[in-house]
């Protein structure tokens, strides 16, 4: 062993608050990385959450933050932990520390490959998948919608709706989430006779923009979410754009087709859910919403 690194085990790891002075050395942490966060991304991250950071002598050295749902539902992310420092439990104490501020709430996370068996060790269980598209080179096609259904422009008296459509799409409360991100992000309804029956909304995010969530009820074809993807893909021809969409939400190969790539398939986790689906799988919770669904999700952190 290097007399770096034998330095650098002996030095001692602290563990705080994060608070919105860390977000530059956050950011510098995904830079590491290569995750594509910029620093307002995370400012918003944390606008609607709270979290963790380890601390050593040279800074900040790791991440975790969570966000709740109302009383019984959470989830977390944007667990990170410096290269040099990995290894030395510094994420499992991240978690925990994110995990017992959370208590008892049913807590959901997307696992990279890296991540998983730590989050299995500390309980999570699979309970489905999320599949990552992007790309700049698309050709958007031209969608039909149902008869007397239109695509508008969302309104400021549209929120109460668009919240209660989000939070009974995803199975998680939207009330505190869905006004912060609607400051930083464009809309588009789905409209029928005046009834806002979807929608899906489209902000910066990274190396360009995201689309999400996408919140419409199904349709054969999955027509309306197709619908309301399309329009920001039109109106945005060669810009480089993301959306994270749950594994069963049959869009992969519409996507896939049209230009935007699946590069990348995470696992979504499941802490205090159902346990109904075998020794190693949890049920699909939350459970399905019979009338209206989510397409595509806010980001892999908030679901």
């Amino acid at each position: 062993m290097s007399e770096q690194v034998n330095e650098r085990m002996s030095e001692q790891v602290t563990y705080r608050a994060f608070t919105g002075d860390d977000i530059a050395a956050a950011h510098a942490l995904t830079v590491e990385l290569k995750w594509p966060h910029r620093a307002d991304d995370w400012r918003f991250v944390l606008q609607a959450g709270t979290g963790f950071v380890a601390e050593a002598a040279d800074g900040v050295i790791g991440t975790a933050l969570c966000w709740t749902y109302g009383l019984e539902r959470a989830s977390l992310g944007m667990v990170i932990v410096s290269q040099a420092w990995q290894g030395r439990g510094i994420g499992k104490k991240l978690m925990e520390l994110v995990l017992e501020r959370l208590g008892e709430r049913v807590t959901f996370l997307h696992a990279t490959p890296a991540g998983q068996p730590l989050y299995e060790k500390l309980g999570f269980r699979a309970a489905g998948t999320l599949d990552q598209h992007q790309g700049a080179a698309f050709q958007p096609p031209l969608v039909s919608l149902p008869a007397g259904e239109r695509l508008r422009p969302l309104g400021s008296n549209d929120t109460p709706r668009l919240i209660e459509l989000a939070s009974r799409a995803s199975g998680l409360d939207r009330g505190e989430v869905l006004p912060a991100l609607l400051e930083n992000a464009d809309g588009i309804a789905l409209d029928r006779d005046g009834e806002l029956l979807g929608f899906a909304l489209f902000r910066r995010f990274g190396r360009g923009f995201a689309i999400g969530p996408v919140v419409a009820p199904d349709a054969p074809d999955s027509s309306r979410a197709k619908a309301l993807i399309s329009h920001w893909l039109s109106l945005n021809e060669g810009v480089f754009v993301r959306i994270d969409t749950p594994g069963d939400s049959g869009l992969t190969q519409w996507l896939d087709g049209l230009g935007l790539p699946r590069v990348d398939t995470v696992v979504k986790m499941v802490l205090n859910g159902p346990k109904s689906a075998g020794p190693d799988l949890a049920a699909p919770f939350p459970p399905a919403d019979p009338d209206v669904r989510q397409f595509g999700i806010i980001n892999q952190a908030m679901m």
